[in-house]
């Protein structure tokens, strides 16, 4: 058989049942073939991936941030699941309903993989997700909500209204998602009770096996390749989520421990700047520490404009109050109080119960008081140490550096005995050569007609000391 092309010049034939022909074409179609089916396979397919979130320790108002971006970029890569790998005792309520809302919210499945515990805030994040999946030996409930006490005092309970709130929170979230209303409410409400599961007077606090029984956990796996199995996805690319530079940062300035070290270290700064000339050190410390504590607040949305503006208003008055009016005065009362109250209002989130106010109140003036302990010990040690007196203008003024404000006649007494004319307690008078003179003890208690000698003359003050005898004073 041949192929005939006409041209303008001439016809080309070829023979298609030329072996060489053929073998040509079917090289050709098969590395076409190839080159189809690896752009198949190197293309991202939608559900192919998993990404796992961890949600450890305190569950913080950072957490929530870095679990909603997380959610975000698993929806946006058409993920096939989110696992949130929970290990916690629980946290802030305020932080757990941020997380809980954005997983309701979420436009991709979710799995909460309760290993090896979901206590107090934990349980709420869990009965938000699509699927609950529980290791062996695990553990959720318990989130009766509590009011954290100064340190080394226990906690207290709360208030009735904050327990109906997050009560009925745990309720409309178990209902949401098919689960048992009866059980969520008896986490949070010792009052509730359910036959056959928990007495009244009790919270609730499931097993894993207990969990899986009364159909509160979907699951159970103990690995995550035994999650995947389950949830049929063993095939899937596995993607850990961790957190940025940036919200490892804002969790830890968020810290109740932390944010309250931030405000004293804010505060002693500002003390002490406004009880030194001009502006230095301790302001820029303290200028920074507020700042850092205002701009961890504001990511997580504690902080808005309000409570910069506050703050801003109130340093504004007392950089008045240090370079403009001398003294301290009613620009400086007002700045500290502007400054305080943005300061307590940054620490608290929308919806707060009376316990977080008072709790965030509490925080403030337990930061202010150790500032202000720490700002008296430091101007009172700092004149001392070799570094403070380049800070510190020394205002005693000696005889010794050429200052007196007597006669020159007084430096006459200066190694002068005598006795005291009259108790020295420790100021009195004394007889040197049979004149009566004004002198001075370095402290001590000298009783009248005691032997004394003049030690030193500063300015108008002629300073003695006991005298000692020769022989106790070689014995000594």
């Amino acid at each position: 058989m041949l192929w005939r092309a006409r041209t303008n010049r001439q016809i080309v034939s070829v023979d298609v049942l030329n072996p060489v022909f053929r073998a040509t074409c079917l090289a050709a179609i098969g590395v076409l073939v190839l080159l189809m089916l690896g752009a198949v396979a190197m293309t991202p397919r939608a559900g192919s991936a998993v990404y796992v979130i961890p949600v450890e320790g305190i569950i913080d108002l950072g957490l929530a941030p870095f679990v909603e971006r997380a959610l975000d970029e698993a929806a946006a890569a058409g993920a096939a699941a989110v696992i949130l790998d929970i290990d916690t005792f629980g946290g802030r309520v305020d932080a757990a309903v941020q997380i809980r809302d954005a997983l309701l919210r979420a436009r991709v499945k979710t799995v909460a993989f309760i290993n090896k515990r979901a206590i107090s805030a934990g349980a709420l994040i869990s009965l938000a997700a699509d699927t609950i999946v529980m290791a062996e030996g695990g553990t959720i409930g318990a989130a009766t909500p509590i009011q954290i006490g100064l340190p080394g005092t226990p906690a207290q309970p709360v208030e009735e209204k904050t327990v109906s709130y997050l009560r009925k929170e745990f309720r409309a979230t178990a209902e949401s998602r098919t689960r048992s209303p009866e059980l969520a409410e008896a986490m949070v409400d010792a009052d509730v009770e359910i036959p056959g599961v928990i007495a009244k007077g009790k919270l609730v606090t499931l097993t894993t096996e207990e969990a899986l029984h009364h159909k509160l956990a979907d699951f159970r796996a103990d690995t995550l390749d035994a999650l995947l199995k389950v949830l049929n996805l063993s095939n899937a690319e596995i993607r850990h989520v961790s957190q940025t530079w940036a919200e490892s940062l804002v969790r830890v300035l968020t810290n109740p421990v932390v944010s309250s070290i931030l405000i004293a270290v804010g505060m002693l700064g500002i003390i002490v700047e406004i009880q030194s000339p001009g502006f230095g050190v301790p302001g820029a410390v303290g200028l920074t520490s507020l700042a850092l504590f205002l701009w961890g607040h504001w990511l997580v949305r504690l902080a808005g404009w309000e409570e910069v503006l506050l703050i801003g208003i109130g340093l504004i008055l007392l950089l008045v109050e240090v370079f403009v009016i001398p003294g301290f005065g009613i620009f400086g009362v007002l700045g500290i109080a502007a400054l305080l109250g943005g300061l307590g209002l940054s620490l608290i989130g929308a919806g707060a119960t009376g316990a977080v106010v008072l709790y965030a109140v509490g925080q403030v003036i337990a930061a202010v008081l150790l500032a202000a302990v720490l700002a008296l010990a430091l101007l009172r040690v700092m004149p001392r140490l070799p570094f403070g007196r380049t800070l510190i203008l020394d205002t005693e003024l000696l005889t010794a550096g050429g200052y007196a404000s007597q006669s020159e006649s007084d430096n006459r007494w200066l190694g002068t005995r005598g006795t005291a004319a009259s108790t020295l307690r420790p100021a009195g008078v004394a007889h040197f050569d049979h004149e009566r003179v004004d002198v001075v003890t370095e402290g001590e208690y000298i009783e009248a007609e005691t032997p004394i000698e003049v030690v030193r003359v500063d300015g108008n003050r002629i300073v003695v000391r006991r005298l000692v005898p020769e022989g106790q004073r070689s014995e000594s």
